[in-house]
């Protein structure tokens, strides 16, 4: 995997499993993955960010952020996607949804 110069040589150990979506195939099905126009491409290089050669197979792609809460029985609670990077929802409003799950009869766990 080819990394950019932002990140370590050694990925750090974290106490859950990582997930990485490759190529963006998965964001790709959902359509939730754009290609940059050439005007971006060239700012990005000017900074140094060469996304081709940090997504690994020559693409100018990104995912669009998304955050989905999905129960045990695959039921999407929750979804949020928004092509402008800077609108996330917050963290609290995640931290509602599980807990109203949490709370629900049979705790999210049927």
């Amino acid at each position: 995997m080819t990394r950019t110069p932002r990140e370590t040589e050694e990925p750090k150990l974290f106490s859950f499993e990582m997930l990485r979506d490759v190529g963006n195939q998965v964001a790709a099905m959902y359509g939730l993955v754009f290609t940059l126009p050439d005007g971006l491409r060239e700012i990005y290089l000017k900074f140094g960010i060469d996304l081709a050669r940090g997504n690994g197979d020559g693409t100018w792609r990104l995912p669009i952020p998304a955050r989905f809460v999905i129960d045990r029985q695959g039921i999407i609670r929750a979804a949020d996607a928004d092509p402008d990077y800077t609108r996330r929802p917050e963290p609290a409003q995640t931290v509602e949804v599980l807990r109203r799950m949490k709370e629900a009869p049979g705790g999210g766990r049927d």
